[in-house]
């Protein structure tokens, strides 16, 4: 297993998996003038940008718990996010490696989020990617394949594989 660290979470990726901290400015090398969302997988048939947001964590998010959650429940916590996967998409496409699908997970670790809201942020995170392309029909292919919002609990629920905890209790 591979442990990579964001703030005060940590995901172990199995072994034989191509996984990436995409976020540091010495790989990513933009982030004076580009987002970049933390991880990026690779796996046999699909990349994986993973995002974590933890606000309990003081060193990861320079505002208040309560308002990143009031943020998060709004809905402006989208805009972030959105911008951190295109972002993200823009720089794997210059340099010519995306040629599988991409699914964009986003980790949010507040315990007591339930599942309507995460459903609520999924699809509002889904519409401003967005997902499905313009109405007309006329992109060949979607810039993302799946997205999903998920606090830990479901994250480790869905992925088994992939176990985020936490280094410290806050």
């Amino acid at each position: 297993m591979t442990i990579f660290t964001e703030g005060n979470l940590q995901i172990a990726i199995p072994d034989g998996v191509s996984a990436r901290k995409f976020d540091e400015p010495a790989t990513h090398g933009l982030t004076h003038c580009m987002k970049a969302v933390d991880f990026i997988v690779e796996l046999n048939d699909r990349f994986i940008f993973i995002e974590f947001k933890d606000p309990a964590d003081p060193q990861s998010i320079q505002e208040k718990k309560e308002e990143f959650i009031q943020r998060f429940q709004d809905g402006k916590i989208d805009e972030d996010l959105k911008y951190k996967y295109r972002d993200s998409f823009l720089y794997e496409w210059a340099s010519g490696r995306l040629n599988k699908p991409i699914f964009y997970f986003v980790l949010i670790a507040i315990e007591a989020l339930d599942d309507a809201q995460l459903l609520a942020r999924t699809d509002a995170l889904r519409k401003k990617l967005p997902q499905t392309g313009p109405a007309s029909g006329q992109w060949q292919r979607p810039i993302v394949n799946g997205c999903a919002v998920f606090n830990l609990k479901a994250w480790n629920e869905t992925f088994p594989n992939y176990p985020v905890k936490r280094i410290k209790t806050t």
